[in-house]
């Protein structure tokens, strides 16, 4: 991220930094960003889904020229695929290679559990990286088991992992860490102290339909406004998944392409799915209901 002008804000700077690459925030997101940098501590993003949560570790990769590390959490995931597994065909190769060798076995050994034959997952590769600080997504870490929930302590408060053959990796550059959570279950207190934290929710009008305008070309101010008042309406009728910023605009989308300039029953009902995931929630969008959000917009 370019430096600031001089005497500038810092959040002012990260907020106009952000909407140049078309992520509307607002002061309480840019201060986390900055408290994350400035404290080198990882940040817990929480929210409603499709609120933009995992955008910001993307763009910010982009706004300090860097790479983006993402981890994808899921239930079952291991150490092995989070942090290093061995590469076993080389370190054959290496023992048929060398069977002649007069190295004793204990030797043989030390050199085939050596840096040189580990394969680098996320969370090892955001701490090895030579060149500059990574920013690490660990995405949806709700999803993870609390075993490795547990795991990323020591990698969220210290920068660092150890390998029981090798011993302690320490961080070459602290990479930014940004970790996102759609409560799906709670996160333990022990991970919550170790960051910083920040709630994501649904924007306001206002702030949705600047989202929309950025990030939808051509569409008219007139069908952008109704867009979004729809789908405002939309969260408050109590759907089992309500649409985030990410169906409003697959929605706007859908709407210029049509060549749509305004809202109607028929319209609304032809491209509810692109606001609408879940078939009991479909089932509450009947005719009464569309028919009743657009008489208040």
């Amino acid at each position: 991220m370019s430096k600031p002008p001089e005497n500038e804000d810092p959040i002012v700077a990260i907020l106009r930094r952000l909407e140049s690459e078309s992520y509307i925030a607002d002061p309480a997101i840019a201060t986390s960003i900055y408290m994350a940098q400035a404290l080198e501590r990882p940040l817990l993003i929480e929210g409603r889904a499709g609120v933009g949560k995992t955008e910001i570790a993307i763009v910010m990769a982009r706004l300090l020229d860097t790479t983006l590390i993402r981890l994808q959490c899921y239930e079952g995931l291991d150490v092995t695929t989070a942090l290093y597994e061995w590469n076993y065909q080389k370190q054959l190769l290496w023992i048929k290679l060398n069977e002649q060798s007069a190295k004793s076995a204990e030797e043989r050994e030390d050199e085939i559990f050596s840096e040189a034959f580990l394969l680098e997952r996320p969370l090892l590769a955001a701490l090895t990286k030579k060149d500059k600080p990574p920013v690490l997504l660990i995405d949806e870490v709700d999803r993870a088991d609390e075993e490795f929930e547990a795991f990323l302590l020591e990698v969220l408060s210290e920068f660092q992992v150890t390998i029981p053959e090798i011993g302690t990796i320490k961080a070459v550059h602290k990479p930014l860490v940004i970790l996102t959570s759609n409560r799906s279950r709670d996160l333990s207190d022990a991970l919550r102290r170790r960051c910083l934290y920040l709630w994501i929710d649904y924007p306001d009008l206002d702030k949705e339909l600047r989202i929309v305008r950025s990030k939808v070309d051509g569409i008219e101010e007139k069908l952008a406004r109704q867009v979004v008042r729809f789908v405002e309406s939309a969260r408050q009728v109590g759907l089992e998944k309500a649409p985030g910023i990410s169906e409003t605009l697959d929605w706007a989308r859908v709407m210029v392409i049509l060549h749509m300039d305004h809202l109607d029953s028929a319209a609304v009902e032809r491209t509810l799915g692109a606001i609408i995931k879940d078939a009991d929630d479909l089932e509450r969008f009947r005719r009464e209901t569309i028919d009743e959000i657009l008489s208040k917009i």
